[in-house]
């Protein structure tokens, strides 16, 4: 089903846009929500007067969130959690559970509906996105951990890994500084070997003479 949205969309697009989606998803959410009507050609007279009132909607959203999206976003819910042996939690940790703890933790109320993730529903470290605006989506992170045991800390996105290449310029270098020096020995070597040659060569000629 052809839909022209009327409302900004997470995922799916902006206000006046037309977009082609499941029949199921246009009737029992999109429509009823207010967020599309069905893209009739009355309806599409109507896209330009709809984008561009959106677009200045939007601009005072983004500018008046920006902030709130700024205190969301790397945020580290812990939950606690019974689980089986294999991880699987004994139930899941729900949308809103996340957007109580979330709320409690930056002190502004957070819908469960912008929360963007399913329902987890095993141990050890997830994501998930807040859609603030259709441009704002701020990333959280969540640690769910089992119960009677201490949470463990989220592992690192290798920062390590970009100073490695700076490590390997400095060895690199001490081992050039390594074979300079090894070649002013062996320079120094040639130049004693030959004067000792010639040396040798002096006294035999000094020999020879008194015979002839």
């Amino acid at each position: 089903m052809r839909v022209l949205l009327i409302k900004d969309v997470h995922k799916l697009g902006h206000a006046g846009d037309v977009k082609k989606v499941a029949n199921g998803y246009a009737r029992n959410y999109l429509i009823p929500q207010g967020m599309a009507v069905m893209a009739t050609p009355g309806a599409l007279k109507q896209a330009e007067r709809i984008r561009k009132k959106a677009d200045v909607r939007r601009q005072e959203l983004n500018q008046e969130l920006s902030s709130l999206a700024e205190k969301i976003e790397g945020k580290v819910l812990k939950f606690s959690s019974r689980a089986g042996e294999t991880g699987k939690l004994y139930g899941s940790i729900t949308t809103q559970m996340i957007a109580e703890e979330l709320s409690k933790m930056i002190g502004t109320e957070i819908d469960r509906h912008s929360i963007d993730t399913q329902p987890i529903k095993t141990l050890g470290e997830h994501k998930a996105e807040i859609s603030l605006t259709v441009d704002l989506t701020p990333e959280i992170h969540i640690l769910v951990y089992r119960e009677g045991e201490a949470p463990k800390e989220l592992a690192e996105e290798a920062p390590e890994a970009e100073e490695a290449p700076e490590a390997e310029e400095i060895h690199g270098e001490e081992e050039t500084e390594e074979v300079v020096e090894t070649e002013e020995v062996v320079e120094t070597e040639e130049v004693v070997e030959t004067e000792e040659v010639v040396e040798t060569e002096e006294d035999t000629d000094v020999d020879e003479t008194p015979e002839s």
